[in-house]
């Protein structure tokens, strides 16, 4: 038997989510012989080539690896840590005598193994069921999928339930499984669910809408109690900011851009600066100070995006001194400004997926600003246009020469970086509109740099 990989445990917590989902040259050698080359991927990328196939890299791997799975404690030393670790390589690398470990799994192991089969498994001829030949289990029925969304569960944490759900969407095709009530009741929600329900919910029969409706709910009610009051209060700041006043009173003196404008009175003998000149802000009033356009792209690429930014659109339309609007578009138009007090039924307004035509919706948003030095119009969008390209960056030329604070982000997610157009990424960015992925707690601070019209706080890349 080929000598067990070296313990994640003994590596640096950093370097054992990476040793789990990457092994790279530095500690391949850590691995049995035929596992030492990784194939690239996403989530559902195998852990190892060769013989056997391998779990998924990311959040299953790293529970399974680098940290206790299934109400295990850690790893201890003493007799039963060799046993632990050939355990836990066990059931990354999915069985066979190719997975170098030569250990069997009972009990909870066993169930767990069996639950990440059913997903991660390749289809079986017939015989011993090994790493290369294991089949998926969970077919196309709905009951088989709902014990099995069940099983993991109980299982996995939350946060590899979530990859996991995402995974058999992506790689059985369950989606139409979702159109039924119990399989709503079983799933993990979160944002990416949201997404596939959106992209489905003209499909659904009346019996399931009902509960589709309440799994975005919990979602959206979630990302509010997260989002909102950091927003509020970040934008809340920014609008006071905003509102210099000559005379203001001593809570409200902004010391820096005093002492900035009154450097001339510096006395050198008092190593002090007279202020002669205050500067200050007021406190915003209830009077509406800002217009914000939230301007959205709905094809099926900026589903994340999409959700995030409604319940944003939610929470900016609940501070009175801010108007706003938000509008979705694809090849057509749609303004929800008048759905903008609950964000569930913008998301339901929305209808994920076809083309995209940027430059019609500028335009409605164009039509629509009244007083161009007080908004910011925010467009998200992957910049994929399928409309006119050179109207589209007249358009927001004009909307910048107006005095309006225009922002494009690639996404409004979690994901990362995502696939964009980078030649209209790069036409905007001339214009003097940086376009970048932002992530939700990022965002409060771009809009209040837009409101005060300061540089943005584009991320590095």
């Amino acid at each position: 038997m080929t000598s067990p990989p070296t313990d994640p445990a003994d590596l640096p917590t950093d370097r054992a989510a990476d040793h789990a989902r990457d092994p790279s040259p530095d500690h391949a050698a850590d691995l049995p012989t035929d596992r030492a080359a990784v194939p690239a991927g996403g989530t559902t990328a195998a852990l190892a080539a060769g013989p056997t196939a391998g779990r998924p890299a990311g959040g299953v791997t790293t529970a399974l690896v680098a940290g206790p799975t299934a109400g295990r404690p850690a790893l201890a030393t003493g007799p039963g840590r060799e046993d632990e670790r050939l355990r836990r390589w066990r059931l990354v690398l999915g069985g066979g005598e190719a997975d170098g470990t030569g250990r069997a799994l009972t009990g909870t192991d066993a169930a767990m193994d069996g639950a990440l089969t059913a997903l991660y498994g390749r289809g079986s001829q017939g015989g011993e069921r090994t790493g290369r030949d294991r089949s998926a289990g969970l077919g196309a029925s709905a009951p088989s999928v709902a014990r099995w969304l069940g099983d993991i569960r109980t299982y996995f944490p939350g946060s590899v339930v979530q990859v996991m759900q995402r995974d058999a969407i992506e790689r059985l095709g369950l989606a139409t499984l979702l159109l039924e009530p119990e399989m709503l009741e079983a799933v993990e929600a979160d944002v990416h669910l949201v997404g596939t329900l959106l992209s489905l919910h003209k499909a659904m029969p009346e019996t399931t809408r009902e509960t589709a409706r309440a799994v975005v709910r919990k979602v959206v009610d979630d990302l509010e109690r997260r989002l909102a009051a950091r927003t509020r209060a970040t934008l809340t700041g920014a609008l006071d900011r905003s509102a210099r006043i000559s005379r203001p009173r001593h809570r409200d003196i902004d010391w820096d851009r005093t002492i900035r404008a009154n450097l001339r009175n510096y006395l050198p003998e008092h190593r002090t600066v007279v202020p002669e000149r205050l500067v200050g802000h007021g406190r915003a009033s209830r009077a509406i100070r800002k217009e914000v356009v939230l301007c959205i792209d709905q094809s099926g690429s900026m589903a994340a995006s999409v959700v995030y930014a409604s319940v944003f659109g939610a929470v900016l339309a609940s501070m009175r001194s801010i108007a706003t609007r938000l509008v979705v578009f694809d090849t057509a138009v749609v303004d929800l400004t008048d759905r903008l007090d609950d964000p569930v039924d913008v998301l339901f307004g929305t209808q994920l997926g076809g083309g995209t035509d940027i430059n019609r919706a500028l335009a409605h948003c164009q039509a629509k600003i009244t007083r161009p030095a007080d908004t910011v119009v925010v467009l998200i969008s992957d910049l994929y246009e399928g409309g006119i390209r050179d109207e589209m960056l007249k358009r927001v030329a004009a909307m910048k020469a107006s005095g309006v604070q225009f922002v494009a982000l690639l996404a409004l997610s979690d994901e990362g970086t995502p696939a964009y157009d980078r030649d209209h990424a790069a036409a905007l960015a001339a214009l003097g509109v940086p376009a970048f992925a932002c992530t939700p707690d990022l965002f409060p601070e771009v809009m209040a740099a837009a409101l005060e019209k300061r540089p943005l706080p584009v991320p590095a890349t």
